[in-house]
Order: structure tokens, then C-alpha cells, then sequence
């Protein structure tokens, strides 16, 4: 299993609700077996440039490069990537434990 994580943080804050909205539309695509998008609970205090959290877990790496390969990501990325500050994205794979 792949774990995608994704963190956003808008330049403006005014637009939160429309990069989350943006955001959401990726759940949509099929290829993911868990999607959320979720704000920062801002419970660490030397974490508070994030706003928004993007996680989704895929069965393989086919199923997320599937997943990016989609309409819709293109879609998405356009909406959200002008109002947004930073993006920092992580991917790893959790190990079977059959």
C-alpha cells in the first residue's frame, strides 16, 4: 500500500474554502481505497503553516500514478495551484503485514 499525504497552505486565507473545495474533487478519482481532505488542527505549535491535509492510500504505485495521471488531478491542480502557498508532498509504502 501506497500512503499519499499533501500539505497546502493558501496565500491568501480567504481562500481556504475554495482550495479545499478544489481539493475535494480528487476523490472523485477511482484509484484511491481511502481519500480526505481535512484542516490542520493546529495542535503542534511549531505547525502552523499548513491549512489544509490531502491523504489517500492506493492498493500500488500503478494505482497512484493512475490516480495523478486523471482528468480530474489536472483539473484540480489547475484550480488550486494559484491560490495556494506552499505544497509539500510525501509518498510512501507501507510494508505488508500478511
Amino acid at each position: 500500500m501506497i500512503r499519499h499525504i499533501v500539505f497546502f497552505s493558501a496565500k491568501d486565507k480567504a481562500d481556504l474554502p475554495r482550495i479545499k473545495a478544489g481539493l475535494e474533487t480528487l476523490g472523485g478519482i477511482r484509484h484511491h481505497t481511502h481519500f480526505e481532505v481535512v484542516e490542520n488542527a493546529r495542535v503542534d505549535p511549531m505547525g502552523n503553516d499548513v491549512d489544509l491535509v490531502v491523504y489517500a492510500e492506493f492498493k500500488d504505485r500503478e494505482a497512484l500514478a493512475a490516480y495523478k495521471a486523471d482528468p480530474i488531478y489536472d483539473a484540480s491542480t489547475r484550480a488550486v495551484r494559484p491560490l495556494r502557498e506552499i505544497r509539500y508532498s510525501a509518498d510512501y509504502e507501507v510494508p505488508d503485514r500478511a
